[in-house]
């Protein structure tokens, strides 16, 4: 496993994320203890050492099965990311939601299930349309300030926010978001509109969830395998199956998993891109680790492109359209290189 830094910060993560929302068997799914135990032993003897984590998943278990192994471990090792945000308790109205209470209130309670003094990432979960950004960070600040964060993140939050929250941060001299959590893969390509260009414009490491989209895109669907997802589901329909399709030809033509094939593509985007990786079966984790060894050619690449392309609408077609098309800037934009 090598190591890439995590936004604009010295921060040293592993290139493959373990992510453990599957982690306790709530809600009738996932990984018990031990394998969830099994699980983080094969990541870090591969040299990962980037968990992702949530006060909710599993309604806390998550949190509690890693501050379990985290007890036995080297906890300076690993750089451990949770979030706020989601209700985890029914006791104030102020129990969910961006704001500075609910924060201070969920680190402490993660802190105690995490058993630790720290956490190195702290995500804002899901952006509540309510609190100010300022609020948000300012208060992020203050929790790094006092040793109990390291970094600030964020996750599923519209495009400007993040913008307006990094601009302000860096007037204030706050410490800013490094981190953007975000559904991308070959079946999910709409963050290219905005999201993506503004995390490669601020410097911020995008971390997708769901880069496989549940499993589709390891071809189980099409082989009749059945799984959690909806029937109703986009990831089940007519699209999503001819693109698993050219996955699957070339994963073949690798000699590897269309899985490994799925999740490089998100690392060959030209971004700073760390693929949340996770998994309820020890085997399901070794392979998916494989993607490290793993490059796509142009052509294959051209051909996922092609499968997978969305309309980016207005303004990205507009530019791509008027920009290189009608080459309005005179030919100077086709030699300024791009970021």
């Amino acid at each position: 496993m090598k190591y890439k830094l995590l936004g604009r910060s010295g921060l040293k993560v592993s290139e493959l994320c373990l992510g453990t929302m599957g982690f306790g068997t709530e809600a009738g799914w996932g990984a018990d203890a031990a394998t969830s135990f099994d699980i983080m032993d094969a990541y870090a003897n591969a040299g990962g050492n980037f968990l992702d984590t949530a006060n909710m998943y599993k309604l806390g278990t998550s949190e509690k099965i890693i501050g379990d192994y985290l007890s036995n471990q080297d906890r300076d090792y690993f750089v451990l990311a949770t979030k706020y945000t989601l209700k985890d308790n029914t006791t104030n109205p102020n129990a969910s939601g961006n704001n500075r209470k609910n924060m201070m209130r969920s680190v402490e309670r993660s802190l105690k299930r995490l058993k630790t003094d720290f956490l190195d990432i702290l995500y804002l979960h899901i952006w509540d349309d309510i609190t100010p950004v300022d609020e948000v960070l300012r208060a992020m600040d203050d929790l790094i300030r006092q040793g109990k964060i390291n970094y600030a993140a964020i996750s599923d939050t519209p495009a400007w926010v993040v913008a307006k929250g990094n601009t302000l941060a860096e007037l204030m001299g706050w410490s800013q978001f490094v981190a953007l959590q975000i559904e991308y893969s070959l079946l999910a390509r709409t963050p290219e509109r905005e999201l993506i260009p503004m995390a490669k414009h601020f410097g911020i490491t995008v971390t997708p969830w769901a880069p496989l989209a549940g499993g589709a895109l390891t071809g189980k669907y099409l082989r009749g395998e059945k799984g959690r997802i909806k029937p109703e589901s986009n990831r089940l329909n007519e699209r999503s199956e001819s693109i698993t399709k050219v996955v699957v030809d070339i994963a073949e033509e690798l000699g590897v998993s269309p899985g490994n094939v799925a999740l490089q593509w998100t690392r060959q985007q030209g971004f700073s891109c760390i693929p949340i990786i996770g998994a309820t079966k020890v085997d399901q984790f070794i392979d998916n680790l494989k993607t490290i060894d793993v490059t796509l050619s142009d052509d294959q690449l051209k051909r996922l492109d092609e499968a997978s392309a969305i309309q980016l609408g207005f303004p990205g077609d507009f530019f791509k359209e008027e920009a290189v098309r009608n080459n309005s800037f005179g030919g100077f934009y086709d030699r300024v290189e791009k970021r």
